[in-house]
């Protein structure tokens, strides 16, 4: 069968709703949220703060775990700043509502970075964008394709201070304090060696309500440009993260931090707290917090010191038919790989048969876990109910890797490749859902690889699909296939992959662990993953494969 292949922005991609703007945004992970618990607060603790905007607010990508670690334990610091929001996204999404369900005393509001009527990548060089467009025209893309901004685009500029003055309205109707932060700036540096900022406008929009409405205002924008343009643009990268160009070479980022720029502007925005809201001033610590162990470590990644990943799993994720290999081949050498998962095992076989002390005594840096193909089955030795038992399994799982010092990542299961009349068959949803749940539950990133193969494989066809296919199945590796279908010219495993199939899931893999581990960023090499955008796989080598890009237009939070 012959298929045609295209390259197409990441745009275009948003548009077809193969990869949401949320999936590629860059920030925290999934947090779990209960309306019934929401304004529950933390024991001991005297004032709520919220915090609401886009990523560089977040925990992963932004100064918000920076700025909670620099309150006294007095405060209780929630995070509520979603990575690619805007002032109508975070509405449009229902998180403006579940954050006046927090009930907090205050919240601190900022957005601007993703507020762009539209919008426009940076300049090659990571340069801010010379010029806006035109009105009513859409800002050039490259390859022709015209940029979306989805439900974060407004319809006119002036809709960013309507937004505002919205938020700060039913803030205090609530009961709650606004205080306006400007945004902080992003390190476009220019040959005069200053910041052009692109958020001026954004910034003199929100002095101008926080003077007519008396908000408290912090002025991050400014202050946070006085101190990069001081430090100068080699001082201020050692704050930010890196970033993948489209021919994945590695570049810096400009906008999101690691955790020591999270320690260093999330001080500034503490103490800045305490001038701009005086009667806060005594819960703002007398001295900068100082990076825990987790943080130091994660610096020591991102500056290159040595890592260890260890892959946990049943065979879709081992050597044999599994996405580690391709996992594997896209870090540098700096990392140590260690793919310990193993054919025919469930969460429960994998601890039961002592698997999972062994790979405990690995003593890696970051567990991947996956499993859900052979909890299913009815056999005693391997079933788990995905509500409790694979649920509890999981919970294990990621309090064990805490134990030891390191980091744990679940990844929902690979889907099978098998059809039905045309349509995909999902039959791991289940395991799939308690997957999430947990990760959600205990804060920790969850790699939706269910999620992302499913909605590459509904646009394809079986002939199509089985591209990826093994086949010629190893049989100590058919405990998972339940779907191998005998066709002309022999078995088709579908349910396990060819080292094609291992290279494209793999790399979907590494793309997505750095949009929360960010620290692992530099470690990774080659172009970003190809998902295709409509039918068809991206194809075998030679095949030009829709791109992917890492980063969202116009810096997309």
């Amino acid at each position: 069968m012959t298929i045609a292949w295209t390259r197409f922005s990441l745009a275009a991609c948003l548009m077809a709703g193969v990869l949401t703007a949320s999936a590629m945004a860059q920030g925290d992970p999934v947090k779990a949220f209960d309306p019934a618990t929401a304004a529950v607060r933390k024991p001991g603790t005297t004032v709520r703060i919220d915090l609401i905007g886009d990523s560089t607010q977040t925990d992963h990508a932004g100064y918000g775990r920076g700025f909670c670690a620099n309150l006294t334990a007095a405060v209780d610091c929630v995070n509520m700043a979603k990575g690619g929001a805007s002032t109508r996204s975070f509405r449009a999404q229902g998180l403006w509502e579940r954050s006046l369900q927090t009930r907090p005393d205050y919240m601190l509001i900022q957005f601007g970075h993703n507020d762009a009527v539209f919008n426009r990548p940076p300049a090659p060089s990571g340069a801010a964008p010379s010029a806006a467009a035109p009105n009513g025209a859409a800002a050039a893309a490259p390859n022709g394709a015209a940029f979306a901004g989805g439900d974060r685009a407004l319809a006119n500029a002036a809709d960013y201070e309507v937004n505002l003055r919205q938020y700060i309205t039913e803030a205090r109707a609530a009961g709650i304090k606004p205080i306006l932060v400007t945004p902080l700036t992003r390190q476009y540096f220019e040959a005069d060696g200053k910041i052009h900022s692109d958020q001026t406008e954004h910034s003199i929009t929100m002095r101008r309500v926080a003077a007519d409405m008396k908000v408290p205002l912090i002025e991050l924008q400014d202050e946070s440009i006085a101190y990069l343009e001081k430090i100068g643009e080699d001082g201020g990268h050692k704050f930010e993260i890196t970033k993948k160009d489209a021919t994945g070479a590695t570049i810096y980022d400009k906008t999101h931090l690691d955790w020591a720029g999270s320690y260093v502007f999330g001080r500034m925005v503490a103490v800045d707290l305490g001038k701009a809201a005086p009667e806060l001033a005594k819960y703002v610590r007398p001295e900068p917090a100082k990076l825990p162990p987790e943080g130091e470590k994660a610096m020591r990644v991102i500056e290159k010191g040595p890592v260890k990943i260890v892959l946990v799993g049943d065979s879709t994720v081992a050597t044999g038919g599994g996405w580690g290999p391709g996992f594997c081949a896209v870090f540098t050498p700096n990392v140590t790989c260690d793919d310990v998962a193993l054919n025919g095992r469930s969460s429960k076989s994998f601890i039961d048969e002592g698997a999972w002390k062994k790979a405990l005594d690995e003593h890696g840096d970051y567990y991947l876990i996956q499993f859900g193909h052979n909890d299913q089955k009815t056999i005693p030795a391997l079933h788990t109910d995905a509500d409790t038992t694979f649920a509890a399994n999981l919970h294990r799982y990621i309090a064990d890797v805490r134990a030891i010092g390191a980091v744990p990542v679940l990844v929902t299961s690979l889907s099978r490749r098998n059809y039905k009349d045309g349509v995909l068959v999902e039959d791991l949803t289940p395991y799939v859902e308690a997957a999430r749940k947990v990760g959600a539950d205990e804060y920790i990133t969850v790699i939706d690889l269910n999620g992302l193969s499913v909605a590459m494989l509904k646009r394809m066809t079986q002939e199509e699909a089985d591209k990826f296919d093994k086949g010629a199945p190893d049989p100590n590796a058919k405990a998972e296939a339940t779907g191998v279908d005998a066709v002309a010219g022999g078995a088709l495993d579908r349910t396990h992959l060819n080292p094609y199939g291992q290279k494209v899931f793999g790399r979907i893999v590494a793309d997505q662990i750095v949009r929360t581990q960010v620290e692992l960023g530099p470690d990774l090499i080659g172009e970003p993953s190809a998902v295709p955008l409509r039918r068809g796989p991206p194809g075998p080598p030679g095949a030009a494969p829709v791109r992917v890009q890492p980063a969202a237009p116009a810096g997309g939070m």
